[in-house]
């Protein structure tokens, strides 16, 4: 097995981006990573595309060959990678498993989504396909619905509360604020958060992240080529995957996902590490309660101690643990298939030290979570700074 380098990133926007297509978002991200990482068109040799529902939110199925079709990359292979919200993160561990392996030299790996078609109603309902439709979509259980049940549960069993959730939204804002590609610039507070429109009680407007498009990349390559281009090399320490059941009450318990546990374990194992050594996170926090229990679930808090480091400020930008500097998926936005890709293009520029204004000092070591649907899906991706 070869060392891999992410040597290129890009990002769109992230918002209500009005008439334009999820294949053209993924060019202007990818065109975007490879002018970053100085590798041609020419140099491609293979594409892999996280996206949830092209047939549902476009009308368009069969996406991937799109993507090297717009690039001018002909008769590149090109693959569609989908695991619900994880799709994005699960992208970039194939591009990097076909480095290692000596089957590619220079892969793109990109994410996207175009949801903002369809009225809110309409996207809920296809996202609710991600989670177990026999047993609970059938039943009206959405989303929101789902991490609604965690979050009492996380409360009952914890003592979290409502003002210890809205300190993670209140923070990923904040963190927005330095992030011109994130969809959202406002500044909120716990109050704000406390006492907007209840979506799925205790879930209230303010817990739940947004409908979004948007698209992200990165170029792939091994440790051993970096120096052959421009771009600033980061490198793959670890990654790891797990799957759970799809059904909500399947699991023993809702405070938490195993997925994240064992997924996490892995990538440290892996790569030799304890979370201790991590210095920057992104994590999946689709709700306010999802960062909790993710931080938790890693082995960074113990059980029932995240929403009190979110509350008192640990887990900021300043903080002894920043998580989501990019704004998260709260506030940065949620285009499903670009997701996990988006994080993984932060942790890199941070380990580069080219994330701008919301650069965190002195960071070495850095680690992603991806989560797909109600934690059936997790990939975890750690990754060290360069040479």
């Amino acid at each position: 097995m070869r060392d891999v380098a992410i040597i290129g990133t890009g990002m769109t926007k992230f918002g209500s981006l009005g008439r334009v297509t999820s294949r053209e978002l993924v060019t202007s991200a990818a065109l975007e990573a490879m002018e970053d990482a100085g590798v041609a068109s020419s140099d491609i040799d293979a594409v892999y595309i996280g996206q949830l529902s092209g047939d549902i939110f476009e009308h368009q199925m069969h996406a991937a060959p799109g993507i090297p079709d717009y690039l001018g990359l002909p008769n590149v292979p090109s693959t569609r990678v989908e695991a619900a919200c994880a799709s994005g993160g699960l992208s970039v561990m194939h591009a990097i498993m076909a480095v290692a392996g000596g089957f590619y030299d220079t892969v793109l790996a990109a994410g996207a989504e175009k949801m903002t078609n369809l009225p809110t109603t309409h996207v809920t309902e296809a996202l609710s396909m991600c989670a177990d439709d026999v047993f609970e979509v059938s039943l009206g259980v959405t989303f929101p619905g789902a991490f609604a049940m965690m979050a009492r549960a996380h409360e009952k069993e914890y003592g979290t509360t409502a003002e210890m959730r809205a300190a993670v939204a209140v923070k990923n804002h904040d963190h927005a604020l330095l992030n011109p590609k994130a969809q959202f610039h406002k500044k909120i507070t716990i109050e704000k958060v406390v006492n907007s429109l209840m979506i799925a009680d205790p879930l209230t407007l303010y817990d739940c992240s947004p409908i979004t498009d948007g698209a992200a990349a990165v170029i792939v390559v091994p440790w051993e080529d970096r120096k052959k281009y421009d771009g600033i090399a980061v490198k793959v320490r670890s990654f790891a995957q797990a799957s759970d059941t799809m059904s909500l009450h399947d699991r023993k318990d809702l405070t938490g996902f195993t997925t994240t546990k064992i997924a996490a374990q892995k990538a440290f194992e892996r790569a030799g590490l304890e979370p201790k050594d991590i210095d920057i996170l992104e994590v999946h926090d689709c709700f306010t309660i999802a960062e909790i229990m993710a931080l938790e679930d890693m082995g960074f808090y113990k059980k029932g101690e995240g929403g009190r480091a979110a509350l008192d400020g640990e887990t900021r930008r300043d903080g002894s643990l920043p998580v989501n500097v990019s704004g998260g998926l709260k506030a940065k936005g949620h285009p499903i298939g670009a997701t996990g890709v988006a994080q993984i293009a932060e942790i890199t520029n941070q380990l580069r030290g080219t994330a701008g204004r919301r650069q965190v000092p002195d960071v070495e070591i850095g680690m992603t979570q991806n989560l797909g649907g109600s934690g059936s899906t997790i990939v975890c991706h750690i990754l060290e700074r360069g040479d």
